[in-house]
């Protein structure tokens, strides 16, 4: 009876002390690090950025400053080891908010990359119509071989 007490203990602490499936599934999740609604291209796209200092930079002219060193005292996010960073170029809206403020999940079929976030807001009645640019830096893990990239919307 004492061994099958201390065998039962054993078993509990064993899967006490082993490490959860859900820090694993964190590793694989993306991470928004930057999100704009102005500077971004008129057409919608990506590249992957190559290191620190391209993802600076991109930071740098997505915000408009290019004269270095006259740009205001920035708190960069900082650049991920171990995972792809990806800008992504939302395209040209004539009216609304189009700013990414979180993905949800990521996944890769046929060499695509569906990033999905959350759908925006209809915007009712006429308003103002102005003009925006919207794009968005985040990392995926190292690991994902994609040729595009595609966003999902959902509720």
């Amino acid at each position: 009876m004492k061994s099958l007490l201390f065998a039962l203990i054993t078993i509990l602490m064993s899967c006490a002390n082993a490490p959860s499936q859900k820090d694993s599934s964190v590793q694989k999740k993306a991470e928004l690090l930057v999100s704009e609604s102005q500077g971004g291209a008129d057409q919608p796209g990506f590249r992957v950025l190559k290191d620190e200092k391209d993802f600076h930079n991109t930071i740098k002219t997505g915000f408009g400053w290019v004269d270095l060193g006259k740009e205001p005292a920035t708190d960069y996010p900082k650049f991920p080891k171990n995972k792809k960073v990806v800008v992504y170029n939302l395209g040209s809206f004539r009216s609304g908010s189009h700013r990414i403020t979180e993905i949800r999940d990521v996944s890769v079929k046929n060499k695509i990359l569906y990033v999905e976030v959350p759908a925006g807001e209809p915007s009712g009645g006429m308003g103002i119509q102005v003009m925006s640019n919207p794009w968005i830096i985040f990392a995926v893990p190292a690991d994902y071989q994609f040729t595009s990239v595609e966003l999902k919307y959902s509720k």
